[in-house]
């Protein structure tokens, strides 16, 4: 509930203080007295655009602060603002033209105050933030009234399910051509690495090999002369050490301490005998073809390229290729990977569809029931003909096919004319703002259970009407106010008369300054201005009347 509204140096108002209390609050006054300035002071509290001209004459800022109490805490949104003791929302408008925005004290954005204005406060006149308008508002309130929020959600949920899928399946599409690209190098290394097939100790044992061909000529000479020296040749090692043994064998017969070294010298014989078969065998070795060494080569330059393309070493090319076929796996079970979501995608937007269009027919069925409804309240506010309907219709892409948002497919909007014979036009094209406001009262009396908005202020919902039907418009408001807290401001008695509070707005001259001063008024003093509504003047006969009109129960 609104509680009280203060306003510092905001045009022609001074200092003014104004509470309101539960149920219908009604503002009169003279034309001119100030209550539109009031009403545009709670909009900028609201979070409504400002201007520097709105300062009073001589002040350096203005500033208008309404304060909430509410009860439960359900409309705030997360800000981490503790609204407890209740919620007040604070503007500061400085002679510059900037302004500064405040919940609790505590800074925020004028973003955030709007957004949070418009969850506390609608206002029904011709130029301020109207709910109704928003053509988002519209289709919330018709799946409110049809009770289509199961609906809603499922379709909701569908379609952040399809549109996941959508960009995954948009994401791996996009790469695909990449992903071509990278297999096709992959294949490449991996068969080229395949196809020379490097074996682990494979280089070293070329690189021997190498050594042993690029100097065969010298390896042969030396093997045939140590040979030779060794066995083959005339006073061969062996053959020298055969006479030293004959030698031996006569003096260990002569001394017997020799016999420790003739056996060594027997034992020498066999290793020699040794080395010479075994230097015989590598000169056969070494009769090798030349052409063997550029076998060797290319060999090695095959190794040697591979690893500079794909790593130090056999032991890192190997890893490479594993690698390389890791991740070739791996992208070849992209496509399977595309193909199903694709899969998955259609039924998921098969689904969506479905689900969109069983909302669809639930919405148009609504909006008949409440067309129906508003038409018959219209007629109590002085519309002797009215027309209003809820057009709801699918919205088309460029391609014409039908689009499904989280919402559903459907563009929801309001008509309504006032005359009979005149086409219907989307509330946001009616320019009376009495219509505008009786149109909103029209459906703020059938929705009222379902809307979540507090505070109702309609200004000029009186425009164009009297007798009759401004009672009706009186008992429409008056129902409103017991699931609402209303803020009325009426030149009609009628009206005037049925209110739980009722506050006098009037604009005094005092020191060659204008101010405005509200009153609460009680009593004798509310019958006269009820009197003075109804005639101009206070006389016997206004006086009365006002008094049979306060007695009547609406």
């Amino acid at each position: 509930m609104l509680k009280e509204l203060r306003i510092k140096n905001l045009a022609i108002i001074d200092d003014l203080s104004i509470s309101f209390g539960k149920g219908l609050n009604i503002l009169t006054g003279e034309t001119g007295a100030g209550k539109s300035i009031i009403i545009d002071a709670l909009g900028l509290a609201l979070g409504d655009r400002s201007q520097a001209d709105l300062i009073r004459a001589g002040a350096k800022e203005a500033s208008v602060q309404v304060y909430f109490d509410l009860q439960p805490l359900t409309l705030l949104p997360d800000l981490d603002i503790d609204a407890a003791e209740g919620l007040l929302l604070r503007r500061v408008l400085t002679a510059g033209g900037k302004s500064r925005a405040y919940l609790n004290d505590t800074m925020v954005t004028l973003q955030t105050l709007s957004e949070l204005g418009k969850s506390l406060v609608d206002i029904m006149s011709q130029h301020e933030h109207q709910s109704l308008l928003i053509a988002e508002n519209q289709r919330r309130l018709l799946d409110s009234y049809g009770r289509l929020q199961p609906e809603k959600e499922k379709t909701s949920a569908l379609f952040i399910a399809a549109r996941r899928l959508r960009q995954e399946c948009g994401e791996l599409r996009e790469k695909t051509r990449e992903r071509a690209l990278r297999l096709d190098l992959l294949r490449f290394q991996v068969a080229e690495i395949n196809t020379a097939d490097p074996q682990p100790g494979e280089k070293e044992s070329l690189e021997g090999e190498r050594s042993v061909l690029a100097n065969l000529t010298k390896l042969t000479a030396l093997t045939d002369e140590a040979y030779g020296l060794l066995y083959e040749s005339e006073g061969s090692c062996l053959e020298k050490l055969s006479r030293v043994r004959t030698r031996m064998k006569e003096m260990t017969a002569l001394d017997s301490r020799l016999s420790d070294t003739a056996k060594n010298l027997e034992a020498a014989l066999p290793l020699i005998e040794d080395i010479s078969i075994a230097l015989r065998g590598f000169r056969d070795r070494y009769d090798l073809d030349p052409a063997r060494l550029e076998s060797v080569e290319e060999r090695l330059e095959t190794l040697k390229k591979l690893e500079k393309k794909y790593g130090d070493g056999i032991r890192e090319l190997l890893q490479y290729r594993d690698r390389a076929e890791e991740e070739m796996q791996s992208l070849e079970s992209t496509d399977d990977r595309l193909a199903i979501l694709e899969s998955q995608l259609l039924e998921k937007e098969a689904e969506l569809g479905k689900t969109a269009a069983l909302l669809s027919a639930k919405r148009t069925k609504a909006a008949r029931q409440i067309e129906k409804l508003i038409e018959e309240t219209l007629k109590d506010l002085a519309f002797s003909s009215p027309g209003f309907r809820i057009e709801v219709r699918q919205e088309t892409g460029d391609d014409g096919k039908v689009r499904v948002g989280p919402h559903g497919s459907d563009l929801v909007e309001f008509l309504f004319t006032a005359n009979p014979g005149e086409p219907l036009k989307p509330l946001t094209k009616i320019i009376s703002g009495g219509e505008l406001s009786r149109v909103m009262l029209a459906l703020k009396s059938i929705l009222a259970d379902l809307d979540s908005i507090p505070v109702l202020i309609f200004d000029e919902v009186d425009a164009g009407i009297g007798g009759k039907t401004a009672e009706r418009v009186a008992q429409k408001l008056k129902r409103l106010a017991d699931s609402h807290q209303v803020i009325c401001i009426t030149h009609l008695p009628q009206i005037a008369s049925s209110g739980n509070q009722h506050l006098k707005i009037e604009k005094n001259t005092v020191d060659n300054r204008t101010t405005v001063r509200v009153q609460e008024l009680n009593g004798s003093e509310r019958t006269n201005e009820i009197a003075r509504m109804l005639s101009g003047s206070i006389t016997d006969i206004s006086l009365k009347h006002a008094g049979e009109l306060l007695g009547k129960d609406l």
